[in-house]
């Protein structure tokens, strides 16, 4: 680190939501030229924190201090006057204006009440973009910018008010591998710079990779702060979830029977080609490759959301044709989608009409929902899954990722699905939540149901799968056996340049 004297100094900071206690007494040092994350499950209070910092919050106890002076952020405005930049998972803009007007909204000063200097404003958003090194047409509407470019507007907004602690919220959920990788060189060149970065994530694997320092919050506690470097990935997951977690992605192995789904040269041209592979009850088979190769669009073909131009598709045994996502239903088909968000939940809905909206005929079969009934599906699908809610009517929107998932999984169960189709079920959710979702995975597969399960981590991978298929471009390279699968022969089949050269 450049310096020994802290940029922040957090004391005895905590935070009351409606009489209940969400962080407790935190003492945190955040100091000029390092990267900091901050780990936890959800719920944990490491965001809360965040957001007292960026002044979207007030504590109710503690003090703050920057730059060794006592300071109260009492605003997101306040915040940026300081120097203090929260970057949301979900960049905030005004999606109709150009980037250059995005850049200097909140900087106009009293000159540009007469008139707006658009010549000097635009130039001024080319030279942040170019300290970035990132090539945006500044003059463009931000409607239509990828998540990652607009994370860079962000970026660029915290350098245009010069700040030296910018706060970054799982900013590479939405992001590919590429677009992740050119982050984390801005943000080490911003740290390199002397500026402070605080990095808010659930994969340890990118943690690990960018960040100097870490602490671990647990029930609102900050429970540890260390450099990466002391800190195994068991130590720090025992550390969040408060006991050691052995094989937490560990799965039960079932028996293995017959054909549940099978797929014989599907296809969609221009999206994928000649997929094949079969899924039997009992087995879990991994669909791995990189973002864009294709599995997703193999699974929506499947369920019938968007139909293969041509190929076959078998259930149980029998040659079937699927034309919508209602004829895979009742085909004893099941799809949990990647996007939760959009795809998923019904977000202002409450959690009961989410649970039960994919078996209609069992709430409501003479057209009238039955209270009663959707009350009762709900609440042994909450208890089975051991869902946290304060309240069956709470919209599924309150709820966390993890929970929100759970529920996801949760209606499709309720049809009695022989396949289930899984697309990133533990995308964006906390280590303890995925360990749970593992073992309810383990159990679907030990109770004959055939899984299909589609994910970008390739420890989960390895972890639960019986086989795992690997796509690039469209194409399906490998199909590789438990005993033989490691991440390089995964990686191997996935990129298209390491294929070219084995070849």
């Amino acid at each position: 680190m450049a310096e020994t004297v802290p940029l922040v100094r957090a004391r005895g900071i905590g935070k009351e939501f409606a009489a209940v206690d969400v962080l407790r007494d935190v003492d945190l040092d955040l100091f000029p030229g390092e990267i900091h994350a901050l780990l936890g499950e959800n719920g944990a209070g490491k965001s809360t924190f965040a957001k007292i910092l960026a002044g979207v919050h007030r504590p109710s106890t503690g003090t703050l201090e920057l730059n060794g002076k006592p300071v109260e952020v009492t605003s997101p405005i306040v915040a940026q006057k300081l120097g203090i930049t929260l970057i949301h998972q979900e960049p905030i803009s005004f999606p109709d204006l150009s980037v250059a007007e995005n850049l200097v909204l909140g900087r106009a000063d009293e000159r540009w009440f007469s008139r707006v200097p658009w010549a000097e404003m635009t130039g001024e958003a080319r030279r942040l973009m170019d300290l970035l090194g990132v090539k945006i047409d500044v003059t463009r509407q931000m409607r239509g910018l990828s998540i990652a470019d607009q994370q860079m507007v962000e970026i660029a907004r915290a350098l245009a008010s010069d700040s030296r602690l910018i706060i970054m919220d799982e900013p590479t959920a939405p992001l590919t591998p590429k677009e992740v990788e050119t982050l984390f060189g801005i943000a080490r060149r911003l740290r390199d710079e002397g500026r402070t970065i605080i990095f808010i994530s659930h994969r340890l694997e990118e943690v690990r990779a960018l960040c100097d320092r870490v602490t671990i919050f647990r029930d609102g506690n900050k429970i540890a702060t260390d450099t990466i470097g002391n800190l195994t990935d068991a130590d720090i997951i025992r550390l969040m979830i408060g006991r050691p977690l052995k094989e937490y992605m560990h799965k039960t192995r079932s028996q293995i029977g017959e054909a549940a789904l099978r797929v014989e040269g599907l296809t969609l041209p221009g999206v994928f080609n000649d997929v094949s592979f079969t899924v039997r009850k009992g087995e879990i088979v991994g669909l791995g490759g990189l973002v864009g190769a294709g599995r997703t669009d193999v699974a929506r073909a499947i369920f019938g959301v968007a139909p293969a131009a041509s190929g076959t598709v078998e259930v149980d045994g029998k040659r079937v044709t699927i034309a919508d996502p209602s004829q895979a239903i009742a085909l004893g088909l099941a799809f949990v989608p990647e996007d939760r968000a959009v795809a998923g939940i019904f977000r202002t809905l409450s959690v009961e009409q989410n649970i039960s909206a994919a078996v209609p005929d069992q709430i409501a079969p003479s057209g009238f929902i039955r209270r009663s009934v959707e009350k009762l599906l709900a609440e042994d699908a909450v208890r089975k899954l051991s869902i946290r809610l304060a309240s069956l009517r709470q919209p599924i929107g309150e709820l966390s990722g993890g929970n929100q998932q759970k529920a996801i999984l949760a209606r499709w169960l309720l049809t009695n699905p022989s396949v289930l189709i899984l697309d990133e079920p533990t995308r964006g959710i906390d280590i303890g939540v995925k360990a749970e979702f593992y073992d309810m995975i383990g159990e679907l597969a030990a109770s004959g149901r055939a899984i299909l399960l589609i994910s970008s981590e390739l420890p989960e991978l390895l972890a639960l799968c019986d086989r795992i298929l690997v796509m690039s471009e469209g194409r399906q390279t490998a199909d590789i056996p438990r005993s033989a699968a490691t991440q390089e022969a995964i990686m191997h089949a996935a990129v298209p340049q390491v294929r070219g050269v084995a070849a």
